[in-house]
């Protein structure tokens, strides 16, 4: 068994608990490891009858979490797995296009509202996430009716996505040009979370009884 496996939730537990943070930014795949700092939170003020870490839940800028699919028909974006199952903020308009022409598909619907296997399915909560409610419906229309093309689909698909992306592509173009802007912001956020942390460190010592020598 990879250690990663056990020493990754721990790791990140740890990051959120050093600063104490109360909202995390994470994705719906993020949840358990949430809800185990938490307990790890809720057992250190309990046994130490404190109020001292607060308990943390997932914060997005929606009402529910979110899990990106794959292009590759695997339930969940990652690098880790197939990069070419990735879309990278900073890809190029270029190769979004040529990663989601060759997103994974199937022969296409033989029946009427056929359930969707899990690699159309991806492509679709894709779409929910960067088109508009009118060209997911058409979609989802031409698909219920056996009509669909899936290369018509990843087309679209490429095109929202590309439109999505590109603010964010741009400012990662400005800021890689900026290296002293860079540095500097490396800098001060290393030197604010260093601060923090010892702070935390500091007075978890105090509640536990450990005094520095």
């Amino acid at each position: 068994m990879n250690v990663g496996l056990l020493g990754y939730p721990v790791l990140m537990a740890s990051d959120i608990l050093l600063h104490r943070a109360d909202k995390v930014p994470v994705g719906k795949d993020q949840e358990q490891h949430l809800e185990m700092t938490r307990d790890f939170a809720q057992r250190f003020n309990s046994f130490y009858k404190v109020d001292y870490f607060k308990l943390p839940v997932a914060y997005n800028f929606g009402e529910q979490l979110v899990k990106i699919p794959g292009l590759d028909g695997s339930t969940k974006m990652s690098k880790s797995d197939n990069e070419s199952s990735c879309i990278y903020l900073s890809d190029t308009p270029e190769v979004i296009r040529k990663k989601v022409m060759k997103a994974v598909t199937d022969s296409g619907p033989t029946e009427p509202n056929q359930e969707k296997p899990q690699s159309i399915e991806n492509l679709f909560q894709l779409m929910n996430a960067v088109s508009a409610p009118e060209t997911i419906q058409f979609f989802e229309d031409q698909y219920n009716t056996c009509q669909i093309r899936y290369g018509d689909l990843k087309k679209q698909l490429a095109s929202d996505m590309i439109s999505f992306t590109t603010p964010i592509y741009d400012k990662i173009l400005s800021l890689r040009s900026d290296d002293a802007y860079l540095s500097k912001v490396a800098k001060m956020g290393a030197e604010k979370a260093r601060e923090n942390a010892q702070k935390t460190i500091r007075e978890v010592r105090e509640i536990i009884g450990l005094k520095s020598i």
